[in-house]
């Protein structure tokens, strides 16, 4: 048996390196599925995604038109009509005629609307501190990095 010098440094494996196209099949259907997974965790199970989408839309940027809820969701504006209309039957938002052009309508939260957003978040960040929670301190600062990235890919 041979014993090793105290004074040799301890081998270290050179890191991994990972091809972009092996990263694009192996990231792009975790992301999917962690969205997924995020999506279904709604206060409403009624809602389409769209629907969900406009309502934190109208809660962070405020009251909007239908043409710019239409850009944001990349949708043609009878698509919005229709996902405005369900919103508001459902009394999640409301119409009001515009203050500058009487031809507009604005787009409106209701207060059970943000209460709706609200409850959704609160759930959607319930599931993920726990999974979270669950981790190793390393995979969390792992995933913390990872945070930083896939936001500038997402602003990219």
């Amino acid at each position: 048996m041979t014993e090793s010098s105290p004074t040799s440094a301890p081998s270290i494996a050179p890191p991994k390196r990972v091809a972009a196209g092996e990263l694009s099949a192996q990231l792009r259907p975790a992301i999917l599925r962690v969205s997924r997974r995020l999506r279904n965790e709604k206060a409403d199970d009624e809602l389409s995604d769209s629907q969900s989408a406009i309502l934190g839309y109208l809660l962070n940027h405020g009251p909007s038109t239908p043409g710019t809820l239409a850009s944001f969701e990349r949708v043609t504006p009878p698509s919005m009509n229709r996902t405005i209309n369900a919103v508001v039957a459902a009394g999640y938002a409301s119409r009001t005629p515009s203050e500058h052009d009487g031809r507009k309508v604005v787009i409106s939260l209701t207060e059970s609307g943000r209460a709706l957003v609200a409850e959704t978040r609160r759930r959607r960040d319930a599931w993920l501190y726990q999974r979270l929670a669950e981790l190793t301190p390393d995979d969390r600062l792992t995933l913390d990095r990872a945070a930083t990235i896939l936001r500038g890919l997402a602003d990219s």
